[in-house]
Formats: structure tokens, C-alpha cells, sequence
């Protein structure tokens, strides 16, 4: 199995998992999130918080995804 491969079925094991579980949960959104809430909260037409953990960050990026059709 290639190192890409692993990676991909990890993120897929992770984006399964609800982000109450994560174990880094509770650190920092990181710079992806931060960026994507932005885009997503400007089509809402909201304002994209500066600080929230991973875990907030993911499920506010779902809530925003269905309210604005971007969602899967």
C-alpha cells in the first residue's frame, strides 16, 4: 500500500468519526477549516469566527455546507 493510499483511508476513518470523538478535538481549528469557514460563512452571509476548536470548526462546517448547498 502506497503512503497516499494510508492517508486517504485514514482521512476517510476520521471524516467518519464524530468530532466529539476526535482526540485533537479540542486543539485549534487549523488554517483549512479557518479558510473554508470563511468562504462558507461569506455565501451565508455570516461572520466567520477567528477562534474555535477543530471539533467546533467541523461541525459548524456541515451546519454551513447544508445551509448553503455545498454540502455532499
Amino acid at each position: 500500500m502506497t503512503d497516499e493510499r494510508a492517508t486517504t483511508e485514514q482521512d476517510k476513518r476520521t471524516a467518519d468519526k464524530d468530532p466529539d470523538d476526535w482526540t485533537t478535538g479540542d486543539e485549534p481549528m487549523t488554517g483549512a477549516q479557518k479558510s473554508y469557514l470563511q468562504t462558507l460563512a461569506q455565501e451565508a452571509g455570516e461572520d466567520a469566527p477567528e477562534e474555535m476548536s477543530k471539533a467546533d470548526a467541523s461541525k459548524l462546517i456541515d451546519e454551513l455546507q447544508a445551509r448553503t448547498g455545498r454540502g455532499a
